[in-house]
């Protein structure tokens, strides 16, 4: 039933299954269309396939150190080992008073930042000026639930892996090289 009452009989040619027409002598009305039930696979945006659903198959994309020291003691610690790897902070989101500011959600210390290497940066680009979409590197610096901390890098790789292009491959291996030694150094 339509929220304008019955719209009566209608008439679509045979195996046509998008949108009804009407029936002779029936008023077509327009917002009325309903979609055929969606193909089982399909699932609307903001919900992932479940592990079951994707095989038990699981990307590891990046690398996390745990440490004892309070969220502030390791984004100190984790500037200095990025900065002693050549790596700025170009951008930094504070997730946690993000969250709160406009959903007035708590959530644990949570910092993302964009660290770039610049030689690094520039030699991508000069491969593939698209490759700037997967720029700067993603680290991650956050609280724990036991008053620790935890850092956490994207791993370079994932730039050859979504591009496809094997140029990229000797600037990733120098990045992961790069992040894991500051990785290494806060340990």
């Amino acid at each position: 039933m339509c929220p304008n009452g019955p719209v009566g009989p209608v008439r679509t040619p045979p195996g046509d299954t998008r949108i009804p027409r009407p029936a002779s002598g029936q008023q077509h009305l327009q917002g009325t269309y309903e979609a055929p039930p969606a193909h089982p696979r399909t699932r609307a945006p903001g919900h992932p396939r479940t592990r079951e659903e994707r095989g038990n198959v699981s990307k590891d994309y990046g690398r996390t150190v745990e440490l004892d020291v309070p969220f502030d003691r390791a984004v100190t610690l984790a500037r200095e080992a990025l900065a002693g790897q050549g790596f700025g902070i170009l951008t930094e989101i504070d997730v946690r008073a993000t969250l709160k500011a406009k959903l007035g959600e708590e959530m644990e210390p949570y910092l993302i930042w964009g660290a770039c290497n610049p030689a690094l940066a520039h030699r991508a680009l000069e491969t593939d000026r698209s490759v700037g979409l997967l720029l700067p590197c993603n680290v991650v610096v956050r609280g724990t639930a036991d008053g620790g901390s935890a850092v956490q890098a994207l791993d370079p790789h994932t730039m050859v892996e979504l591009t496809g292009l094997p140029a990229l491959q000797p600037v990733a291996e120098e990045a992961a090289r790069r992040l894991e030694a500051a990785l290494d150094s806060l340990t």
